[in-house]
């Protein structure tokens, strides 16, 4: 009887422990099973800058693991050296100057634009000191004939504006533009005197003017000053990924967008200031908190797109401001028409809109 009596104990606490077991599973279980069932891709965005905000927003709310993806985000530093992570496949998916699809296109490597950030390039704005401001000597664009003007790369985007904007002001052939690096670079450059002017991101303005040594003489946030170069809408920032890619793994590409579009409805039912909570201890905290908060005020007021649609009238602005020898000859732009270089299926997909 004693023994039979141990056997049942014995029994009972296996029963027990198993249950134990199975409620850890239950508890814990879940969230690596999900975990283990995201499918991995790596995301690239060309610099720290608030015009990113969407991708901050979808990685700090957890709406690409949401639409079933695990996205490592990676800071490329640049539009250039995000063109070669892409190109040689150490992204999947970048996002960078609009400007970056028909050029690797163009380069060989067939890729198109899958989601708009924004209607306006915010990093075609051009920053002077105030001092030289306040003198007289830099008022406008035409003041700067003769100088030096910063710029991230060659054949960069901000390099690409800067050539455009001084041709508009009629000083095209009478400038030096200097290939700096990085943003925080060109800044620098400007206010230690290397540089008479820099283009500039939002936030690299009110950065400058917030600590009391620079001012903007083309403030292309401004849409008069805005329409009055460039004539309506022009695609600013981009995601793009390469068509290879995008034929061989539409649900990857469709579930990135998800979570992008998510995270675009989010800022547009949200204030700057709910906004920027969610964005900028993680991503944004090199940048000041005023001129991160100044520059989703705008962003959210002038230039994001609330529907993430590139339009062909807006695409063939840009194409226009590439070509002419600008970064292109005509002829080498007319093999990267809209069709061939934007592809806005994902975005109307997951927008419920009709293709």
């Amino acid at each position: 009887m004693a023994n039979q009596t141990k056997i049942m104990q014995l029994k009972r606490r296996q029963l027990l422990l198993a249950s134990g077991a199975m409620s850890c599973i239950g508890m814990f279980g879940a969230g690596a099973a999900r975990a283990a069932d995201l499918k991995e891709i790596s995301y690239g965005q060309g610099s720290i800058d608030p015009i990113f905000t969407a991708g901050y927003v979808a990685l700090a709310q957890g709406y690409f693991a949401d639409a079933g993806l695990d996205v490592k985000y990676l800071n490329t530093q640049s539009g250039p050296r995000t063109n070669q992570l892409l190109a040689a496949r150490q992204i999947m998916v970048g996002a960078t100057a609009a400007t970056a699809a028909p050029a690797l296109t163009i380069a060989g490597k067939p890729a198109a634009l899958i989601f708009g950030f924004d209607r306006r390039m915010t990093y075609a704005n051009v920053l002077v000191r105030k001092a030289d401001y306040d003198s007289g000597k830099f008022r406008t664009l035409k003041d700067l004939d003769g100088q030096k003007i910063g710029a991230t790369q060659p054949g960069s985007v901000t390099a690409l504006m800067a050539i455009y904007l001084m041709q508009q002001a009629g000083i095209g052939n009478k400038v030096d533009i200097r290939p700096l690096g990085d943003l925080a670079t060109m800044l620098a450059a400007l206010k230690t005197g290397s540089v008479a002017a820099t283009m500039a991101t939002a936030s690299m303005m009110e950065q400058a003017v917030a600590e009391g040594w620079g001012t903007p003489i083309f403030n292309g946030i401004d849409s008069k000053v805005w329409n009055e170069y460039m004539k309506g809408d022009v695609p600013g920032i981009a995601a793009y990924a390469l068509v290879d890619d995008i034929e061989k793994r539409p649900e990857d590409i469709q579930h990135f967008v998800d979570g992008m579009v998510k995270a675009q409805d989010y800022i547009n039912d949200h204030t700057p200031e709910e906004i920027t909570d969610v964005v900028y201890k993680d991503y944004l905290k090199a940048l000041s908190r005023p001129s991160v908060l100044k520059a989703v005020t705008d962003y959210k007021a002038n230039v994001w797109l609330k529907d993430n649609i590139i339009t062909e009238e807006a695409y063939n602005r840009m194409a226009a401001i590439m070509g002419d020898g600008r970064q292109f000859s005509n002829e080498q732009m007319k093999t990267v028409p809209y069709e061939k270089c934007v592809n806005m299926s994902f975005v109307r997909k997951a927008r419920g809109m009709a293709s």
